[in-house]
Order: C-alpha cells, then sequence, then structure tokens
C-alpha cells in the first residue's frame, strides 16, 4: 500500500473517532513547548549541574545539545505535517514497524513527560521550603535518605519570562568574570559530556506539539506546527544557556556545589539579603506551573491516544461530553502524579536520568521511521543526522562505556515502567 493512502486511511479513521475540542493557535503550541521544556531545574539543580561539569561545561554542553537537537526536530515538524495524531511517536513508528514496537515506543515517550510531573510538584515543594522554612517539619519518613515533610508533601503543586530577566540583570550588574575560574569541572571533553547527557531531558518539550496537533484552530496552517517546534528548541537552549551563565556570573560556582538551592545562594550572596531571592523564588512558582501544565497536556493527550487506538484499556481513549477533553487520562496522570509524589527529594536527579533515555529513545524511533518512509536524498541527510544525535543521546545513558550511564536503581525504575505497560496492554 502507498504511503499516502495509509496515511490517508488513518487520518479518516481519527476522525470517525472521538474528537477534541479545537483551539489552538501558533503562539499556544510555542508556548505549550517551550512550557514544556523550560521549568525550575535551572532553580533546583543548578548544583548538580555546575557539580558535573563546571560553568563552561554546563553552557556548552547545552548550546550543543540544542544545535544537535535541530535535525530532530526538524524530523518532527514534518511528521506532524503529515500525520496530525495525539499518538505522536507511536502513530509514527506504527507506519514501518509492528505494532508491539509502536506501543512500547509511545509508552517509553509517555513516561518521558509523565516523569516530569512529580518532579515539578516535589520541586514546587522545595522552592516553597526555602521561602519558608517552617515547611520542612512533621517528616513522615524517608526514601534514599531523604526526608519527606507532610506540609511540603500536601504542597505539591504545581510556574518564567520576567523572572529570568531580572536574575539576567542582577547577574550583570553584581558579576565577575574571575567566579567563572576555573571553567570546567574536569576535562572539557567530559565536562561537555556529562550535561549533554541531561540535555533530552531538560530539552524535551518540542515534540510536544504533535501531541495537540489535533486540537489546531480551524484554518490554522500546518508549517505552524514546524515553526513553533522549531523556535522552541532555539528558545529553550538559549535560556538554559543564560541561566548557568548568570549563576556562575555573579558567584564562584564552586562554592555552590552540593547547596540545596544553588541559584537562589549565588544571588543571595551578590544582593547581600535574603528578602529579594525570596520574592523571585515566589515568582518562579509560576514557572513550575508553566512547565507542570505543558507535561501534563502532553501525557494526558499521549495516554488518551492510546487508550483511543485500544493499545490500553480502551476506557482512557473517552472524551468529555461537555469540555472535549481526554477526562479519565487526565485523571490517571493526576492519579500518577500524586502518587509519585510520595519519593520526596530523592527523586529529583534519578528522574533527570532515567527521563533523559525515554526523550532519546523516542527521537530515534521517530527519527528512524521518517527516514525508511522518506524517500528524497536531501530530507534523508538531516534525518539521518536526527538519527545519529537521538542514537547517541540515548546511547549515552545505557552504555557502561560513558560517564554518566545509568545505575542499578534507574535500570529498575525502567523495567517498572516497563513492566506496567504490558500489563495494561495485555489488559486492553
Amino acid at each position: 500500500m502507498a504511503q499516502t493512502e495509509k496515511l490517508y486511511r488513518i487520518g479518516t479513521h481519527r476522525e470517525a473517532m472521538s474528537t477534541l475540542a479545537r483551539k489552538l493557535r501558533l503562539i499556544d503550541y510555542f508556548a505549550l513547548a517551550f512550557g514544556t521544556m523550560v521549568g525550575v531545574g535551572w532553580l533546583v539543580l543548578m548544583d548538580d549541574w555546575l557539580g558535573r561539569s563546571g560553568p563552561l561545561g554546563a553552557i556548552l554542553g547545552f548550546a550543543l545539545g540544542g544545535v544537535l537537537l535541530l535535525p530532530v526536530g526538524y524530523v518532527y515538524g514534518q511528521w506532524v505535517q503529515r500525520l496530525p495524531d495525539a499518538a505522536g511517536e507511536a502513530a509514527y513508528v506504527a507506519q514501518v514497524f509492528p505494532p508491539v514496537v509502536s506501543y512500547f515506543t509511545g509508552w517509553m515517550m509517555l513516561l518521558a513527560y509523565f516523569i516530569v510531573c512529580p518532579w515539578e510538584a516535589v520541586a514546587v515543594g522545595k522552592l516553597a521550603a526555602y521561602i519558608f522554612p517552617s515547611l520542612n517539619s512533621f517528616e513522615l519518613y524517608r526514601v534514599a535518605g531523604q526526608p519527606v515533610f507532610l506540609p511540603r508533601l500536601l504542597l505539591g503543586v504545581a510556574l518564567t519570562v520576567f523572572l529570568f530577566v531580572l536574575l539576567l540583570g542582577i547577574s550583570a550588574n553584581r558579576g565577575a568574570a574571575v567566579n567563572f575560574h576555573p571553567a570546567f569541572r574536569t576535562t572539557p571533553f567530559v565536562s561537555i559530556l556529562l550535561t549533554l547527557q541531561i540535555v533530552p531531558y531538560f530539552m524535551t518539550g518540542f515534540e510536544s506539539v504533535p501531541k495537540v496537533a489535533e486540537e489546531a484552530y480551524p484554518g490554522f496552517r500546518a508549517i505552524g506546527f514546524f515553526r513553533a517546534i522549531m523556535m522552541a528548541v532555539l528558545v529553550g537552549a538559549g535560556f538554559y544557556v543564560l541561566a548557568v551563565a548568570a549563576v556562575a556570573y555573579v558567584a564562584p560556582w564552586q562554592g555552590l556545589i552540593g547547596k540545596r538551592f544553588a541559584t537562589a545562594i549565588a544571588f543571595e550572596q551578590a544582593l547581600g539579603a535574603r528578602w529579594p531571592v525570596r520574592l523571585i523564588v515566589i515568582m518562579a512558582l509560576f514557572g513550575l506551573f508553566q512547565c507542570f501544565n505543558g507535561n501534563f497536556v502532553a501525557s494526558s493527550r499521549l495516554l488518551f491516544a492510546y487508550g483511543r487506538r485500544r493499545s490500553i484499556p480502551p476506557r482512557f481513549g473517552e472524551v468529555h461530553e461537555k469540555f472535549q477533553t481526554p477526562s479519565v487520562a487526565i485523571l490517571a496522570i493526576m492519579a500518577g502524579t500524586l502518587a509519585g509524589l510520595l519519593l520526596g527529594d530523592a527523586l529529583l536527579v534519578p528522574v533527570t536520568e532515567v527521563g533523559s533515555m525515554a526523550s532519546a529513545l523516542g527521537w530515534f524511533a521517530a527519527c528512524l521511521s521518517f527516514w525508511i518512509v522518506e524517500k528524497r536524498v536531501s530530507m534523508r541527510v538531516v534525518t539521518g543526522l536526527g538519527i545519529a544525535v537521538s542514537l547517541l543521546l540515548f546511547l549515552m545513558k545505557v552504555l557502561p562505556a560513558f560517564p554518566g550511564h545509568f545505575s542499578p536503581a534507574e535500570w529498575i525504575a525502567c523495567a517498572v515502567w516497563i513492566g506496567l505497560g504490558i500489563v495494561l496492554h495485555v489488559r486492553r
């Protein structure tokens, strides 16, 4: 069967099923992609970034990651124009691979989105506890040595342009270039590599556009999907580069390693007062809402698409009669997020590693599928670059030869997620 005929039949079949509300425009797609990508990792995990790479290593790692992801973004921009399906990677892979490959590709990508939701919910607890230390009371239990406090657990909510500009201004006014020294934590190559490994997690978001492609405003031009994706990749990478530069410039970075909230500490040292930092952190809560919302939308739509395709119990594919939203999928993601909150602070850094692998795997599958479908040489060349980049990012997490590869705990987390996918797929 010709590829165009296959795509047409799939599209016709999809429209015959339950449909979602169609209200999104170009600015909405860009806001979703950027918001899904940029949350508060730059506030909560800055000490980890500087500790693994040093300031210049982290800056070059994010900059290089943004450039390398351009061909991957290009492939997604092409795919969504041809096949605007909420199943995203699962729908793309289904064009050329068996159903089981399609299912588990999408299932791993769902992990990349969903895992951010409890991450952001835990992160907002860290932010709030920094502002109001009394929240660090009523310890319930510990996970991996990290206490889980009742007030922060209950606070698990989901929160950045104005805040970011403010921090850059303070850094430029109070900082000094000498704070960058030494520029790398270890050798330049290893320093850049260690940041490049986590780029997939923190840059995940541009591919959220296909997950809501079915909700485009009537008359929306398909090229708008492509533009939103590419803008999100470039702006997102630039955001992270400037965030690291601002923090490293404003205070000696080696003194920030191991600090619970390195970004705030750096600006507190530069300003010589605590109240401005508290104000900044309160505003950062809005960045959390932004990132939480984006990943929550993307994961709920992907789960909805799976239910609609009957890859998992079909009830997940139900649409609310009044609001035209995937109500059952939304409730399921909410329940999973609340369960993830129970892990507390121990969730933050390991989630970064697992999410990076899941994202890179999904990107690789989407690029490989497009390379098989597309016959034009020029587009195959760009797609080939996307395949190479995403495969490298994936291998850097799973091969022991690379520094910063998966730990046993992270392999266990992946196995648990795959096991859950098997159970749902069998029970469909």
